[in-house]
Formats: structure tokens, C-alpha cells, sequence
């Protein structure tokens, strides 16, 4: 087929940075990026990347940078409110081992500032306040209108636009649309002063009757401390009857009252980790909430000239952290299969489509797995579940599976080896 010269991408978050910065130094293809936020966002918390992507930003020359702003950690320490401390989990260090990269947690808006500092470098065009309105396919190429009235025209469209993708909605698939899956959380980062250098230095999950609350250092100094608690939490109903207005009370109702609830939580603890755990609550300012939504596995990717990356195509749960890690598989097999000059762009879509639907499937089985550990539970529910993990985890330890890789094959995969 003849050269992709110009291509389009939707999204100027990890996936649609990646994309640009992958296919115009792998492919020489001219990007440009659009966004539909006034100016480069700030939104989200902070971002795990296991070995499996963090091998892919070093293949970008991105390493060093991500490494100088956030934090490494290797095992996550699972506690118990009332019983204390429970088991050790090893996270990838099995993986590092076998690729040489490790576990990285990174505040989102320190990653966005890398990728934006390394496409500024490649003048990469990013533009933002673009909304799409339309696209149009040709057997030559695609355009697409924005609410200003402009319009840009390329060989091909790449959408990298999130989990509520214009792209997908308005060309490729409005079939498919967001699900809830039953789970939300609140979230804030906050300065670790003068907390415990566990907090400070390792993962620590707290498993209680309502979800599980789960902290993290998340820079590379170790002064800012990412948490979490993530539960099951039902849709919400509005006055007005309007879905999302029903999520928008929730979430001022969370913000508000998110101190008083993971207060209660807390109070039923017993020891150290109560106290420390009050104050981690006391000194956060701003906190997030977020219900987790994820995509219907099954729809289209692509039509003749429009491919969709990352979560457009394939949003999943959070609770694998593999959402930034698959955006890069996708977007480094889209760009080897681009530098193959006897496939058609049918043939690059169907393939990459072909290659990277059971890796999708498998990885969100897998996130929708963990995230049951956040369903409500009774106390006696929750000490069988300390117990077993008190029992599996120990087990694992002693026998030393650790040097057999078990539950982390999955981060040693290299979409560059993938037979295409």
C-alpha cells in the first residue's frame, strides 16, 4: 500500500502522546494531535506501569524522565485493621528480573508533562479547545469537522480519546457505550511528611468490610503519598432522573463526607495503623471520586481508515494496572505493522485487531477479577479472606514461588516479539 504520510490522533492523554511520538519517529508519519480540553490536563491521581509498559517508554527514551519523578516499588504489604499485618505480596519483582524494569507509580500530571515535553521536542502539533463533530471516510483519505468549523484532513484517524471516545461514538462503534461496574473510589495525593517510612517507601493494601483502601508513594523523593479506597458502590439515583446528574450529587455528597466515612471504617481498627491511617485522612485537602466504568468487550475497533488505541477501543478496569501498559502494546504493534509497505490499511487493522483481542480480553478478565476484592463483605466474610490470604500468601513465601513468575507471566510480555 502506498505510505500512511499524515495521520490524525484524537487525544492528547498517555495513549494519543504515545501514538504521535511512536509513528513519527518509527514511521515518519506527520501527527497532528487534537484535544478537546482548553489546555493540558491535570485531572487523575497517580499512575502504576508495570514492567511490560515501563519496557516500552525505555524503547521511547522516555525511562530516565519517568524515573526522576516517581517511585519504584517492588512488593505491596497487606494489612488487616484488626488482626495487623497479613502477608507480604511480591508485585514484579519475578518480572524485573527478566526485562530490567520494575514496578513505577507516577503522578498522572508528571507522566503528561514527560510525553508533552518529548513531543513539544519533535514539533509535534497539539491543539486544544477541538471538539469533533463528524468524520469523513474516502477510499483516499479521512476528514474530520470540529464545533469551531474547521476541518483537517489525513490518511488516517487515530482515536486515543478515553473511555467516552467521540470517535468511537460518532464513527466507529455507537453501539458500545461505558458500563458501570459496580465499583467507585476516592482519591487524593498528599505530602508524607513526618508519616511512617512504611508509607513512605513501600504499597500498603487495608482490607476492610467495605473495599480496600491501598496508599502508595508515588514520587521519587518519596515526599507525595497516592491513596485510594476503592468499594462497591451502587448507581445512584438523581431527583431529577438523569444518570448523570445522579453521579454528580454522589460525588459532591463523597467529597463531602469522605472523611466521616473512612473515619467509620477506621474506627473499627485496632493499633498503629488506625492512628496512622487517620492522619494520612485528616491531612488530605482535595479528594477525587471516580466511579469506575469499563467498555463491553466485543466492538469495533477500526473501520477503513479510523483505528481506535487505548481505552476508545478497550477500557477496562483499573484494578490489573495495565490502562497506560496496553495503550503502548497498541500503539507500538499498530506502528510495526504500519512499516510493513505490502499491507493495505485493511490489513493492519484486521491484524492488529486479530493480535490484540485475547492479550485485551485476558488482561480486563483479570482487572474485573481484582476488583471483587472491593465488594462489601461481613466481618466474618472478612476474616476468612485475611485468613486466606494469610494462609496463600505465606504459602507463596515459603516455597519460594516468587522465582517462578506465577501471576506475573503476564508482565513479561513484549508486543515487539509478537509474530506479525
Amino acid at each position: 500500500m502506498p505510505a500512511q504520510k499524515k495521520a490524525i490522533i484524537i487525544g492528547a492523554g498517555p495513549a494519543g502522546l504515545a501514538a504521535a511520538l511512536q509513528l513519527h519517529r518509527n514511521n515518519n508519519i506527520a501527527i497532528t494531535v487534537y484535544e478537546l480540553r482548553p489546555e493540558p490536563t491535570t485531572m487523575g491521581g497517580a499512575i502504576g506501569i508495570f514492567p511490560n509498559g515501563m519496557r516500552l517508554l525505555h524503547r521511547m527514551g522516555l525511562y530516565e524522565a519517568l524515573l526522576a519523578r516517581g517511585s519504584c516499588v517492588t512488593h505491596m504489604e497487606i494489612h488487616s485493621l484488626q488482626n495487623g499485618d497479613i502477608a507480604k505480596v511480591d508485585m514484579a519483582s519475578w518480572a524485573h528480573q527478566q526485562t530490567g524494569f520494575g514496578y513505577l507509580r507516577i503522578c498522572r500530571r508528571d507522566l503528561q508533562d514527560v510525553l508533552l515535553t518529548a513531543v513539544a521536542e519533535e514539533r509535534i502539533p497539539v491543539s486544544y479547545n477541538k471538539r469533533i463533530v463528524s468524520v469523513t471516510e474516502s477510499p483516499t483519505n479521512v476528514t474530520v469537522t470540529f464545533s469551531d468549523g474547521s476541518t483537517d484532513t489525513a490518511d488516517m484517524l487515530i482515536g486515543c480519546d478515553g473511555l467516552h471516545s467521540s470517535v468511537r461514538r460518532l464513527h466507529v462503534d455507537p453501539s458500545i457505550v461505558p458500563e458501570y461496574s459496580g465499583i467507585a473510589g476516592t482519591q487524593s495525593i498528599i505530602q508524607s511528611s513526618n508519616l511512617p517510612d512504611a508509607l513512605r517507601t513501600q504499597a500498603n493494601a487495608f482490607m476492610t468490610c467495605n473495599g480496600l483502601l491501598v496508599t502508595m508513594p508515588c514520587s521519587a523523593s518519596g515526599d507525595k503519598l497516592f491513596w485510594f479506597f476503592s468499594r462497591e458502590t451502587p448507581i445512584p439515583h438523581s431527583e431529577s432522573g438523569n444518570a448523570r446528574d445522579g453521579w454528580e450529587e454522589r460525588r459532591q455528597r463523597e467529597v463531602a463526607e469522605y472523611k466521616d466515612t473512612i473515619h467509620n471504617i477506621l474506627d473499627t481498627g485496632k493499633g498503629e495503623w488506625r492512628e496512622t491511617l487517620t492522619e494520612l485522612v485528616n491531612r488530605t485537602k482535595f479528594i477525587g471520586f471516580y466511579p469506575v466504568f469499563r467498555l463491553p468487550l466485543g466492538g469495533k475497533w477500526s473501520t477503513s481508515r479510523t483505528v481506535l488505541l487505548g481505552d476508545a477501543a478497550h477500557a477496562m478496569q483499573p484494578h490489573a494496572g495495565q490502562g497506560v501498559s496496553m495503550a503502548l502494546e497498541d500503539v507500538f504493534l499498530l506502528s510495526r505493522l504500519l512499516r510493513d509497505p505490502e499491507r493495505s490499511l485493511d490489513d493492519v487493522f484486521a491484524q492488529y485487531e486479530a493480535i490484540r483481542r485475547p492479550r485485551i480480553m485476558a488482561i480486563s478478565t483479570l482487572a474485573t477479577k481484582n476488583g471483587k476484592a472491593r465488594r462489601d463483605v461481613s466481618p466474618w466474610k472478612l476474616r476468612m479472606k485475611e485468613y486466606m490470604a494469610w494462609a496463600t500468601y505465606g504459602l507463596y513465601n515459603r516455597l519460594g514461588l516468587e522465582s517462578w513468575g506465577i501471576r506475573q507471566q503476564h508482565l513479561v510480555y513484549d508486543i515487539d516479539e509478537v509474530m506479525i
